[in-house]
């Protein structure tokens, strides 16, 4: 779908939910629930919390929607509504945010993300790390201990395949830091899974 067909798709929706057509509505979170949930369960641990804020974030995208301006793709303001909800939530719960900042330098080679794609996405059969249940389980593992923001960062790279443009639009960092946050964010789960694996297991 080229970018002004998707732009098109996208008014034609919203212009049919804020019409109060119910169907739309409810084509509207179909189309954007894996989004939603990638972003909320990367942030929030909690099990009985995880569905509540992924109601919630729909909730607030359909009060505000009125509002949205198409000044960025619908994809990006809905993962900014579903990181700021999970944030709220972090922080009345008192749980801890890592905010410590990373280098500007970075490798974002085409050959270094292709290395490390293989270790980097739990859900999907992309890792030879994670060829196996015990493996993917492991990963999986090494997510949670990222700080939030290269949870969020790798999640929204690697899982939704969006752009460091559009990931600093939602998580309101500059491009640079976006980028840092990658490159941290692969090293500490590529160092995560070397405390566990030989090299050779890994296949880096």
């Amino acid at each position: 779908m080229s970018t002004e067909t998707e732009t098109r798709s996208e008014r034609e929706l919203v212009e049919q939910v804020l019409q109060g057509d119910r169907d739309a509505f409810l084509s509207f979170i179909d189309r954007y629930e894996r989004l939603v949930k990638h972003v909320v369960f990367r942030m929030v641990d909690d099990d009985r919390d995880r569905e509540e804020l992924c109601q919630d974030v729909f909730m607030r995208a359909y009060r505000y929607l009125d509002d949205f301006r198409f000044e960025s793709k619908l994809s990006t303001w809905l993962a900014r509504i579903a990181r700021n909800t999970c944030l709220n939530h972090l922080e009345k719960k008192e749980m801890p945010l890592y905010a410590d900042h990373a280098p500007e330098s970075h490798d974002d080679s085409p050959d270094a993300r292709a290395a490390l794609n293989r270790i980097e996405d739990p859900d999907e059969d992309v890792s030879d790390a994670a060829s196996d249940r015990e493996r993917r389980a492991l990963v999986r593992e090494g997510i949670k201990t990222l700080s939030e923001h290269y949870r969020t960062a790798l999640t929204l790279y690697h899982l939704e395949g969006m752009s460091v443009s559009q990931i600093s639009d939602i998580m309101n960092n500059p491009e640079g830091t976006v980028k840092s946050h990658l490159y941290r964010g692969r090293k500490k789960l590529k160092d995560w899974l070397l405390d566990r694996y030989s090299p050779e297991e890994l296949t880096l």
